[in-house]
């Protein structure tokens, strides 16, 4: 029987933090720091600096948005920052799922526990990617090519070692018996462009890391790691939609992995302010921009608050407490 986690307090905190908008009267007195904890490129950077210019065209805010990168350490250089300023409210960060990850696999003293949910912004897919020229068509394709070539033989490229790219990598070897060589980079755009070189044979990158070279014909995408498609019609390339990808499922693989993109702020901060980083997000959701950023990176819009938020993001933790304990990923773990 799995442990229950201590989050209901939390829980009830982040609730209560969603005070009635009309009614707060906290906002920024300087600039507000957006700190990534991931490289540049990647889904998470965009996903911030998509944040920043919506704010900074609409006037959402009337304090500047800085964003900044703090990925040492697989991000815990970024949690870090935030966890050791409580009670700070010109600091907020958005997170992916090393929210999780990066405290299990080094042992870090950080847990989303610090921190305090603001929001779910949307859910970001996985999606199994070669390169334009490989001959695989399909994920059953190139996983069958996989073991064939022998253990080893084929490179998979992702971002960070123990890492949600990584998790999803060990996945499909525990899945299929194939065994790849995973080579891990700083950031979502590095591992695109090493699969647009052909120095690696596969990526799991998020779509919008690799949209633009699926576009200009570079990239294949096989399948995505989703129990159902993606719901984008409108044609990404001449003959394709995101809707045109099927299901990893669909193909023999049955694997399947979201990963959140959610805003938190320091813990300790007061209700009236978590209230005022609600309000200016869900103003963002608005805007025509970021409804075009939904499509372009063909996300999950799946989008959370308050108690549910927290109670979410507590279920996720427990997730990938198991996916890294069986991919022998946790810290200290013999």
């Amino acid at each position: 029987m799995k442990r229950k986690l201590p989050y209901l307090s939390l829980a009830a905190c982040a609730a209560m933090a969603i005070a009635p908008i009309g009614a707060q009267a906290w906002e920024p007195t300087k600039t507000v720091e957006f700190i990534v904890p991931a490289g540049t490129g990647g889904g998470a950077d965009q996903m911030a600096r998509a944040i920043q210019g919506i704010v900074a065209k609409h006037g959402l805010m009337k304090q500047s948005m800085v964003v900044i990168n703090k990925s040492g350490g697989a991000g815990a250089e970024g949690f870090l920052d935030v966890k050791g300023a409580k009670g700070e409210p010109h600091k907020i960060i958005i997170t992916l799922s090393n929210l999780f990850t990066t405290p299990l696999a080094t042992g870090v003293p950080f847990s989303w526990k610090d921190l305090t949910p603001v929001k779910m912004m949307a859910l970001d897919e996985f999606v199994l990617w070669v390169n334009a020229d490989s001959p695989h068509k399909s994920a059953k394709d190139y996983v069958e090519a996989a073991k064939k070539a022998g253990a080893g033989k084929f490179k998979m490229a992702g971002t960070g070692s123990r890492q949600e790219d990584q998790i999803i990598t060990v996945s499909i070897e525990q899945k299929t018996g194939t065994k790849f060589t995973y080579i891990p980079f700083k950031g979502g755009g590095d591992v695109a462009v090493q699969l647009v070189g052909k120095h690696v044979d596969s990526t799991v990158n998020n779509p919008i890391e690799a949209v633009a070279h699926w576009r200009g014909g570079k990239l294949r995408p096989l399948c995505v790691f989703d129990q159902k498609r993606m719901p984008y019609q409108e044609k990404v390339t001449e003959k394709m939609s995101w809707a045109d990808i099927p299901t990893c499922k669909e193909q023999g693989l049955d694997v399947d992995y979201l990963m959140l993109r959610g805003i938190f702020m320091a813990g300790g901060v007061k209700p009236d302010q978590v209230a005022y980083y609600v309000d200016v997000l869900r103003k963002v959701q608005q805007t025509p921009e970021w409804k075009a950023l939904m499509q372009q990176g063909a996300y999950n819009t799946t989008s959370l608050e308050g108690k549910e938020y927290a109670e979410w993001v507590a279920k996720e933790e427990n997730r990938h407490r198991d996916l890294m304990k069986a991919a022998g990923f946790i810290s200290g773990q013999k």
